[in-house]
């Protein structure tokens, strides 16, 4: 009998919660076939299998949270036909080296590498090179367009890693827990449905604990500062989008201001200034906050963007929206407004540098030459990374954005 531990998924995370089992008690397995899905505060993660053998036990049902380094399922190996032999036991190690451990590395009683043939540059007559990665690290490199052969690992003995596979994937992949939140949950995936007695302690889990870690992150990490003014929207003709006047108004704003629509990172006190308005557009979620991106927000006709927001917002209600949906934003958009709220202070997620909150709608009585009027006027919110973004180049967006909005159509 060989036991298989939960690994420690690459994220240096204690637990993982089971979404659901791909396989029961008695099944026969092959290696590399998924084992399980479980979910992190950074993604769902489908678990494959390190042996070929018969699933002797499983531990755990969904919706329960399991320790890393935790039994979780017990293989008969040499039950299968075929089974590829159980690997010697390594030498004892420090528990520090195991830090690293990524996602399919697998730790179970006799720990197991993994390592992929690639061919470097894609030539087939070239040399081969041994990459080392897990194959749930291969899974995901490509599911992002990412090249193995060309990464250097980072893990034990060059071992490549979650972390590396996000890094050269782009920027905001590894710096924003919630963008890379879904590798992804389907909505008839098990969920624990358990109700939690009121004023008992609910442990947060899955997108809300992505929330959390993400939001820590930008308290310790960016200076926030807010600026409020209201776009008067009475010369609107009849039948405006609100949303995609928005994001028109934001690529306005970018143009008069491109310091708002960059990346800046913190500790090399480097910025980057992004050609292309991608907006993270924060959508509520059942389970908790996603924030898809609508690309190109200043090149693409209102109808095209009317049908990616309304994909986006889909996708992600229902748990389906895919990975690369969910990152590399260069601004944020939180439209609250639809629900209630005049003024806020939305929160950047680094390494953006701003965000805008739009307010619900009001009719407000303006002064003009002879009397007062009504006029239909929308609350704007615009927090930005004082690090990086002067208070002039905030003001100067924002009354560009609000130039946008307030022309007729």
């Amino acid at each position: 009998m060989t036991t298989f531990n939960l690994p420690d998924l690459g994220e240096g995370l204690a637990e993982a919660e089971i979404v659901r089992w791909h396989i029961k008690v008695g099944d026969q397995i092959k290696v590399d076939q998924p084992m399980v899905a479980v979910e992190t505060a950074k993604a769902v993660v489908e678990v494959p299998s390190p042996y070929s053998g018969v699933i002797r036990a499983l531990h755990g049902n969904p919706g329960d949270m399991i320790a890393t380094g935790a039994a979780l399922v017990e293989f008969d190996v040499a039950a299968a036909p075929n089974a590829r032999p159980a690997p010697a036991k390594a030498p004892e190690r420090p528990k520090a080296d195991d830090s690293g451990t990524v996602v399919g590395s697998m730790p179970t009683t006799n720990e197991e590498e993994f390592i992929e043939t690639a061919v470097a540059g894609g030539n087939s007559g070239a040399p081969r090179e041994r990459v080392r990665a897990a194959p749930a690290v291969r899974a995901l490199a490509k599911r992002l367009g990412v090249d193995l052969a060309r990464i250097s690992g980072s893990g034990r003995g060059g071992l490549i890693t979650v972390d590396d596979v996000m890094t050269t994937s782009g920027p905001t992949a590894l710096h924003t827990a919630a963008t890379v939140t879904a590798l992804k949950t389907p909505a008839t995936a098990p969920r624990s449905a358990v109700p939690v007695a009121a004023g008992e302690p609910e442990k947060l889990r899955g997108l809300r604990r992505a929330m959390a870690q993400s939001m820590s992150m930008a308290r310790d990490s960016v200076m926030q500062c807010t600026l409020f003014d209201d776009a008067d929207l009475h010369h609107w003709v009849k039948g405006q989008d609100f949303t995609i006047r928005l994001l028109r108004a934001i690529a306005a704003g970018c143009r008069a201001e491109p310091g708002l629509n960059a990346w800046y990172d913190g500790e090399a006190q480097s910025r980057r200034l992004l050609p292309r308005v991608d907006v993270a557009m924060a959508v509520d979620a059942p389970d908790g906050l996603l924030v898809p991106v609508i690309r190109d927000v200043g090149g693409r006709k209102a109808e095209e963007l009317r049908a990616d927001v309304d994909r986006l917002k889909r996708t992600a209600r229902d748990r389906t929206v895919a990975a690369e949906d969910l990152r590399d934003f260069s601004f944020m958009l939180s439209n609250f407004g639809m629900i209630a709220g005049r003024y806020a202070t939305p929160v950047v997620v680094p390494p953006a540098v701003a965000i805008l909150g739009a307010g619900r709608l009001s009719h407000d009585v303006i002064a003009v030459m002879g009397g007062i009027e009504a006029h239909l006027r929308m609350p704007l919110s615009l927090t930005f990374d004082h690090r990086c973004v002067t208070g002039g180049e905030a003001a100067r967006f924002l009354a560009a954005l609000m130039r946008d909005l307030e022309r007729d159509s």
